[in-house]
């Protein structure tokens, strides 16, 4: 009897064949600055790219999916998000938990964000979801980021802001207490070491000592350890640098840019993530701009959320209070730094601090960093590559943020041509993540 089903046995053990799907006659924008191709072909194996091209020849057998007259672009990489930090209208330790984290995940990717890089503030949960996410146990973007991060008793960053958890984050007293601080990280695998050394604009008491900064880069460095620098103003830039921090966490937004910072930018390698959409969201929904009116944004807030927004009174404050005026005038020093460094050939990161307060919305702030470089004097394909490969390229990850033959199959479908008009990045049809199709948000109801 045991050899009749002998054979059906050693067949039910041959591992299956991975299914070839052939993506036909699209507009093909690959993420490496080259022109739009149209009538292109993308096959997928297994969830990594195989061919991409006009010429492409679709192998017998494979599954065709004809999305003709729309767009692919690679998966959004974000630099510097966070994760768990917001419920609602609130933020605090209590929304550090694996069903809050997996749901923005999973928001991130609905809106073609694939992969999140959690800049701070985590607690000991980030390691193991950040190693469920590599290996896809996670339904929604890939994690990456820094376990605790390092600030300033009494400092940044601001406790009454974040209310997070004593695991969520360090803040040493002396140089050793912070180099102990980065060998913990260390010790918990962390992608980053994240500083917050600055004071918020002038609403804190203190800055971070410079010889607790200086402890922290040097024993990042010493561990094989990139560090990155939280910063408002021009001089806390240029100081951070001067000490040997690897990435600039925020735009400067107190003064221009000058030579000699740009200079010390390139010469070093540095990267500048701008997050313009940091100082919008602190004004638009006030504003009631257009696109905060949109069904596609809308689809993204919380019950709770979209009704304070929607309240006259709740605008009518936020508009007047002085931090909104301020909020400005970081924007508008923010966008024209921007343009400043990209076209002197600094490395332009792709961040918003989305995630880390309730109005800087998992995957809408993306969208609205990418029409706010533009409107900094970015070209729609510049504000692309920089959002895709070379976000992917600060974080060292050479597996994706470009559509070619060994990449990973992270993919936007769209309706429209974001190369002509940069606002059809939010025209999403459905996203791609590791190979895997999930629906965009358009195909989801507004939520109220």
């Amino acid at each position: 009897m045991y050899a009749l089903f002998l054979p059906l046995l050693l067949l039910g053990a041959a591992p299956a064949v991975a299914e070839t799907v052939a993506i036909t006659r699209v507009r093909l924008i690959d993420g490496k600055r080259s022109a739009p191709l149209d009538d292109a072909t993308i096959l997928v194996t297994d969830g990594r790219i195989t061919a991409a091209g006009r010429d492409v020849a679709v192998p017998k057998g494979a599954r065709r999916i004809d999305h003709r007259g729309r767009t692919v672009i690679p998966g959004l990489v974000s630099d510097h998000s966070h994760v768990g930090q917001v419920g609602g209208t609130g933020t605090g330790a209590q929304n550090y938990t694996r069903a809050t984290i997996t749901a923005e995940l999973a928001q991130y990717r609905r809106y073609g964000v694939t992969t999140v890089t959690a800049l701070g503030n985590n607690g000991p949960l980030f390691d193991t979801l950040r190693a469920e996410a590599h290996a896809g146990r996670i339904d929604g973007a890939d994690l990456f980021g820094v376990d605790q991060g390092i600030g300033v008793p009494n400092g940044a960053p601001p406790q009454t802001m974040l209310n997070v958890g004593p695991d969520q984050l360090f803040r040493p007293t002396t140089p050793d207490e912070a180099r102990e601080d980065v060998r913990r990280m260390a010790a918990a695998k962390t992608d980053l070491v994240k500083i917050w050394l600055d004071d918020f604009g002038g609403s804190l008491a203190v800055k971070m000592d410079p010889a607790i900064y200086r402890a922290v880069i040097d024993e990042a460095h010493r561990l094989g350890l990139r560090v990155a620098a939280h910063v408002h103003d021009l001089a806390d830039a240029e100081a951070v640098v001067d000490a040997g921090a690897d990435i600039i966490a925020h735009g400067v937004r107190d003064k221009p840019v000058t030579p000699a910072f740009i200079a010390r930018l390139k010469a070093k390698g540095i990267w500048y993530i701008p997050t313009l959409q940091l100082d919008e969201a602190s004004v638009a929904w006030a504003d009631r701009a257009p696109w905060t009116r949109a069904p596609f944004t809308r689809a993204a807030l919380s019950p709770e959320l979209a009704r304070q927004v929607d309240d006259p009174a709740w605008r009518a404050k936020i508009v007047a209070n002085p931090r909104t005026a301020a909020a400005r005038q970081s924007l508008a020093m923010n966008l024209r730094n921007l343009k400043t460094l990209h076209d002197a050939g600094v490395k332009i990161g792709f961040g918003t601090d989305s995630g880390a307060t309730p109005l800087r919305i998992a995957g809408i702030a993306e969208h609205r960093e990418l029409a706010l470089m533009v409107e900094a004097g970015l070209t729609p394909m510049q504000a692309l590559a920089i959002a895709t490969a070379d976000a992917a390229r600060l974080l060292n990850l050479n597996d994706r943020g470009t559509i070619e033959p060994g990449k990973r199959a992270d993919l936007i479908v769209l309706a429209a041509n974001p190369a002509a008009d940069i606002t059809a990045i939010d025209r999403i049809v459905e996203v791609w993540e590791a190979g895997r199709p999930v629906p965009g948000p358009d195909r989801l109801p507004e939520r109220r």
